[in-house]
């Protein structure tokens, strides 16, 4: 059983996301370790992208803080090093699909495999290229996430076909960032996926409130919390790891505690 595996092991999952190198490397390493400490069952990196169509305001200037700090990829992969001294949480990298192309698509995915780096979120991947990398990240043991809309009814099947690691569902249209709604047809939408998987749903984008990561819990095997930790960087860039621990831990205590 892979880490990520065993992480889905309970019957839900806490997924919290930041950017890596937001506002530092130094700052990102204490804050991804502050998540693992408070709970989180899952720790997502954002790598900084220049066009992140799939990411709202808030991640956007996290990853404008992150290109201010010089973050490169070599960079976030030694940061990943370090994090790796401190704890063995799951780590997933959310990456546009030209980074990793730009790195090399084999050199990318043994760096995850040598940093334990259990999978890739690729927002911008359709499923009809997803074979140009998946060959790469398979031989290394990596997974490949896919993401699904909610309308995404018909084409189901094919995107979460042969999938490991998790599926993120996606909880709204548009990009990422806080929400006081969710989409309600997302109960149906987990019922198609668990019609043609077994591999966890985790729903994301817009949870940003207890409320709505329980929510998540009853319909879907965990949840995915982003633009609220970010903003939580954004107000004290240099000190933000006992806030980060304290949200992690209100958002955690909706989530059961796995055997």
């Amino acid at each position: 059983m892979t880490n990520l595996q065993a992480a889905f092991a309970g019957e839900n999952t806490f997924v919290g996301f930041t950017v890596a190198g937001d506002p530092s490397v130094e700052k990102s390493v204490e804050y991804v370790v502050a998540m693992a400490q408070a709970g989180a069952d899952v720790v997502e990196l954002g790598i900084p992208f220049s066009d992140p169509v799939a990411d709202g305001p808030v991640i956007q200037a996290a990853d404008l803080r992150a290109f201010a700090a010089d973050i490169t990829t070599d960079k976030i992969f030694a940061m990943v090093a370090q994090i790796r001294e401190q704890t063995d949480v799951p780590l997933v990298f959310l990456s546009y699909a030209n980074k990793i192309f730009d790195y090399g698509y084999d050199k990318f995915y043994q760096r995850c495999e040598e940093l334990n780096v259990s999978g890739t979120v690729i927002p911008d991947l359709p499923v009809e290229e997803r074979d140009e990398i998946v060959p790469f990240a398979t031989k290394h043991g990596v997974s490949v996430i896919p993401l699904v809309a909610p309308t995404s009814d018909k084409r189901i099947p094919k995107i979460v076909a042969g999938t490991t690691g998790f599926i993120y569902l996606v909880s709204s249209l548009g990009v990422t960032g806080v929400r006081d709604e969710v989409a309600h047809d997302l109960i149906q939408t987990v019922q198609q996926i668990k019609a043609v998987t077994d591999t966890p749903v985790v729903v994301g984008f817009g949870i940003h409130t207890a409320k709505q990561v329980q929510q998540m819990n009853q319909i879907a095997d965990g949840a995915i919390v982003g633009s609220g930790i970010v903003k939580l960087i954004e107000k004290n860039p240099n000190d933000a790891t006992e806030a980060i621990k304290a949200y992690v831990r209100e958002m955690k205590g909706n989530v059961s505690v796995q055997n």
